[in-house]
């Protein structure tokens, strides 16, 4: 394993999501990211179907600031329960994954 992680959160509109990717990499938290959308959600919310369209803010960064970068979400995003799903990253360019971990540091 690489010992980095892409972190994924949706985000209800285009600033806030660019607000969020800015904020987290000016704070070395992630190394980059890449806003994406619009994308069209539908999900169950206080016992009903709910849509609503959303967009994406992917995180690179290493797991060990993942819990700074969860709380970090947390304290910028709108949502009640955001979106914060992190998957390791396995496998991939040595050069780009060493480029993350010296971006980010550690803790």
């Amino acid at each position: 394993m690489s010992g980095c992680c892409q972190v994924t959160t949706t985000l209800p509109d285009h600033t806030t999501a660019e607000q969020v990717a800015t904020r987290l990499v000016e704070e070395r938290l992630a190394a980059c990211a890449q806003v994406i959308g619009p994308v069209r959600s539908t999900y169950w919310w206080a016992g009903k179907i709910e849509q609503a369209d959303e967009w994406y803010c992917h995180l690179k960064t290493t797991l060990a600031r993942l819990p700074g970068v969860e709380a970090r979400i947390r304290e910028l995003h709108p949502y009640e329960v955001p979106e914060i799903i992190a998957v390791p990253i396995l496998q991939g360019n040595l050069d780009y994954l060493k480029w993350i971990q010296e971006t980010v540091g550690s803790e």
